[in-house]
Protein backbone atom coordinates (compact mmCIF):
# COMPACT_ATOMS: atom_id res chain seq x y z
CA UNK A 1 0.00 0.00 0.00
CA UNK A 2 2.73 2.49 0.91
CA UNK A 3 4.42 1.93 -2.45
CA UNK A 4 1.71 3.92 -4.19
CA UNK A 5 2.86 7.02 -2.29
CA UNK A 6 6.48 6.46 -3.30
CA UNK A 7 5.27 6.05 -6.88
CA UNK A 8 3.46 9.33 -6.46
CA UNK A 9 6.67 11.00 -5.34
CA UNK A 10 8.46 9.71 -8.43
CA UNK A 11 5.71 11.16 -10.62
CA UNK A 12 5.96 14.45 -8.74
CA UNK A 13 9.73 14.65 -9.23
CA UNK A 14 9.47 13.82 -12.93
CA UNK A 15 6.52 16.16 -13.47
CA UNK A 16 5.71 19.22 -11.37
CA UNK A 17 9.11 19.39 -9.65
CA UNK A 18 10.93 19.57 -12.97
CA UNK A 19 8.35 21.90 -14.52
CA UNK A 20 8.65 24.35 -11.61
CA UNK A 21 12.33 23.83 -10.85
CA UNK A 22 13.00 27.51 -10.12
CA UNK A 23 10.17 27.68 -7.61
CA UNK A 24 11.33 24.60 -5.72
CA UNK A 25 14.96 25.72 -5.88
CA UNK A 26 13.94 28.99 -4.20
CA UNK A 27 11.98 27.12 -1.54
CA UNK A 28 15.07 25.04 -0.76
CA UNK A 29 16.83 28.26 0.27
CA UNK A 30 14.23 29.29 2.85
CA UNK A 31 10.57 29.89 3.57
CA UNK A 32 8.47 33.05 3.84
CA UNK A 33 4.94 31.79 4.58
CA UNK A 34 2.16 34.35 4.86
CA UNK A 35 -0.23 32.27 6.96
CA UNK A 36 0.10 30.12 10.08
CA UNK A 37 -2.53 27.37 9.96
CA UNK A 38 -3.80 25.49 13.00
CA UNK A 39 -6.05 22.78 11.65
CA UNK A 40 -7.44 19.33 12.26
CA UNK A 41 -5.50 16.16 11.49
CA UNK A 42 -8.46 14.87 9.45
CA UNK A 43 -7.17 13.44 6.17
CA UNK A 44 -9.97 15.15 4.23
CA UNK A 45 -8.92 18.69 5.17
CA UNK A 46 -5.73 19.60 3.33
CA UNK A 47 -4.96 23.28 3.87
CA UNK A 48 -3.09 23.74 0.59
CA UNK A 49 -5.82 22.00 -1.41
CA UNK A 50 -8.82 23.81 0.08
CA UNK A 51 -7.14 27.24 -0.17
CA UNK A 52 -5.65 26.54 -3.62
CA UNK A 53 -2.23 27.58 -2.34
CA UNK A 54 1.37 26.66 -3.09
CA UNK A 55 4.11 24.97 -1.05
CA UNK A 56 5.84 27.65 1.00
CA UNK A 57 2.74 29.80 1.58
CA UNK A 58 1.33 28.16 4.74
CA UNK A 59 3.16 27.20 7.94
CA UNK A 60 1.15 24.30 9.38
CA UNK A 61 0.25 22.76 12.73
CA UNK A 62 -2.43 20.06 12.76
CA UNK A 63 -3.86 17.96 15.57
CA UNK A 64 -7.11 16.20 16.48
CA UNK A 65 -9.90 18.82 16.56
CA UNK A 66 -7.57 21.78 15.82
CA UNK A 67 -6.92 22.52 19.49
CA UNK A 68 -4.67 25.16 21.02
CA UNK A 69 -4.50 23.36 24.34
CA UNK A 70 -3.01 25.11 27.38
CA UNK A 71 0.39 23.67 28.15
CA UNK A 72 0.82 22.11 24.70
CA UNK A 73 4.49 22.71 23.94
CA UNK A 74 4.08 21.66 20.34
CA UNK A 75 1.62 24.36 19.35
CA UNK A 76 3.52 26.90 21.47
CA UNK A 77 6.72 26.12 19.55
CA UNK A 78 4.90 26.46 16.22
CA UNK A 79 3.50 29.84 17.23
CA UNK A 80 6.86 30.98 18.59
CA UNK A 81 8.70 30.07 15.42
CA UNK A 82 5.99 31.22 13.06
CA UNK A 83 5.26 34.58 14.67
CA UNK A 84 8.69 35.60 15.94
CA UNK A 85 11.13 34.03 13.51
CA UNK A 86 9.09 33.89 10.31
CA UNK A 87 7.10 37.06 11.11
CA UNK A 88 3.84 35.59 9.81
CA UNK A 89 1.10 38.24 9.99
CA UNK A 90 -1.99 36.00 10.05
CA UNK A 91 -2.97 32.96 12.10
CA UNK A 92 -5.94 30.82 11.08
CA UNK A 93 -7.61 28.29 13.35
CA UNK A 94 -9.62 26.11 10.97
CA UNK A 95 -12.15 23.56 12.16
CA UNK A 96 -14.43 21.56 9.92
CA UNK A 97 -17.96 20.25 9.91
CA UNK A 98 -17.99 16.47 10.18
CA UNK A 99 -15.12 16.56 12.69
CA UNK A 100 -14.79 13.25 14.54
CA UNK A 101 -13.07 14.98 17.43
CA UNK A 102 -16.04 17.28 17.96
CA UNK A 103 -18.43 14.33 17.70
CA UNK A 104 -16.40 12.50 20.34
CA UNK A 105 -16.43 15.57 22.58
CA UNK A 106 -20.20 15.84 22.31
CA UNK A 107 -21.05 12.14 22.62
CA UNK A 108 -18.26 11.02 24.94
CA UNK A 109 -15.36 8.69 24.20
CA UNK A 110 -13.81 5.80 26.13
CA UNK A 111 -10.26 6.09 24.79
CA UNK A 112 -8.27 7.90 27.51
CA UNK A 113 -5.73 9.61 25.22
CA UNK A 114 -8.49 11.06 23.05
CA UNK A 115 -10.72 11.98 26.00
CA UNK A 116 -7.82 13.68 27.79
CA UNK A 117 -6.84 15.59 24.68
CA UNK A 118 -10.38 16.83 24.03
CA UNK A 119 -10.86 17.95 27.64
CA UNK A 120 -9.46 21.39 26.87
CA UNK A 121 -12.33 21.93 24.41
CA UNK A 122 -14.99 21.29 27.06
CA UNK A 123 -15.85 25.02 27.40
CA UNK A 124 -17.06 24.91 23.79
CA UNK A 125 -19.38 22.03 24.60
CA UNK A 126 -20.64 23.84 27.70
CA UNK A 127 -21.44 26.88 25.58
CA UNK A 128 -23.44 24.79 23.13
CA UNK A 129 -25.19 22.94 25.97
CA UNK A 130 -26.27 26.33 27.32
CA UNK A 131 -28.13 27.08 24.08
CA UNK A 132 -30.48 24.14 24.70
CA UNK A 133 -30.03 22.90 21.13
CA UNK A 134 -30.81 19.18 20.85
CA UNK A 135 -30.88 18.60 17.08
CA UNK A 136 -27.68 16.57 16.43
CA UNK A 137 -26.78 18.24 13.13
CA UNK A 138 -27.36 21.73 14.52
CA UNK A 139 -25.45 20.90 17.71
CA UNK A 140 -22.51 19.68 15.67
CA UNK A 141 -22.27 22.84 13.60
CA UNK A 142 -22.57 25.00 16.70
CA UNK A 143 -19.92 22.92 18.47
CA UNK A 144 -17.45 23.16 15.59
CA UNK A 145 -17.90 26.94 15.50
CA UNK A 146 -17.74 27.28 19.29
CA UNK A 147 -14.52 25.28 19.33
CA UNK A 148 -13.01 27.51 16.66
CA UNK A 149 -13.89 30.58 18.75
CA UNK A 150 -12.42 28.97 21.86
CA UNK A 151 -9.16 28.12 20.11
CA UNK A 152 -8.90 31.64 18.69
CA UNK A 153 -9.24 32.92 22.26
CA UNK A 154 -6.55 30.47 23.36
CA UNK A 155 -4.16 31.74 20.69
CA UNK A 156 -4.85 35.33 21.72
CA UNK A 157 -4.17 34.51 25.36
CA UNK A 158 -0.70 33.07 24.71
CA UNK A 159 2.29 35.15 25.71
CA UNK A 160 4.02 34.53 22.39
CA UNK A 161 1.05 35.98 20.52
CA UNK A 162 0.92 39.10 22.69
CA UNK A 163 4.66 39.68 22.44
CA UNK A 164 4.68 39.12 18.68
CA UNK A 165 2.29 41.95 17.95
CA UNK A 166 -1.19 40.85 18.97
CA UNK A 167 -3.93 41.50 19.80
CA UNK A 168 -3.88 45.03 18.36
CA UNK A 169 -0.54 44.89 16.59
CA UNK A 170 0.66 43.27 13.38
CA UNK A 171 -0.63 39.71 14.03
CA UNK A 172 -4.26 38.82 13.34
CA UNK A 173 -6.06 35.61 14.36
CA UNK A 174 -8.90 34.31 12.23
CA UNK A 175 -11.34 31.47 12.85
CA UNK A 176 -12.63 29.41 9.94
CA UNK A 177 -14.80 26.31 9.48
CA UNK A 178 -14.50 24.15 6.38
CA UNK A 179 -17.55 22.40 4.97
CA UNK A 180 -16.66 18.96 3.60
CA UNK A 181 -19.88 18.77 1.57
CA UNK A 182 -19.64 22.12 -0.21
CA UNK A 183 -15.88 22.68 -0.17
CA UNK A 184 -16.43 26.18 1.18
CA UNK A 185 -14.83 27.93 4.12
CA UNK A 186 -17.08 29.86 6.52
CA UNK A 187 -15.51 32.77 8.41
CA UNK A 188 -16.38 32.21 12.08
CA UNK A 189 -14.06 34.85 13.54
CA UNK A 190 -12.91 37.85 11.54
CA UNK A 191 -9.31 38.56 12.48
CA UNK A 192 -10.02 42.28 12.65
CA UNK A 193 -12.98 41.88 15.01
CA UNK A 194 -13.18 41.00 18.72
CA UNK A 195 -14.16 37.48 19.77
CA UNK A 196 -17.70 37.33 21.12
CA UNK A 197 -19.30 34.56 23.16
CA UNK A 198 -18.06 31.04 22.52
CA UNK A 199 -21.34 29.63 21.21
CA UNK A 200 -22.13 32.38 18.71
Amino acid sequence: MVERFLDGNRRFVAGRFVERAEHYRALAQGQEPKLLWIGCSDSRVSETVITDSEPGEIFVHRNVANLVAPGDGNVAAVLEYGLRHLAIPDVVVCGHFGCGGMQALDEGVDDPPIANWLMSASPAKAAVDATGTTDPARRHRLLVEANVRLQVENVRSMAVFRSAGGPSGRVRVHGWAYDLESGEIDVVVDGAAPVDGAAG
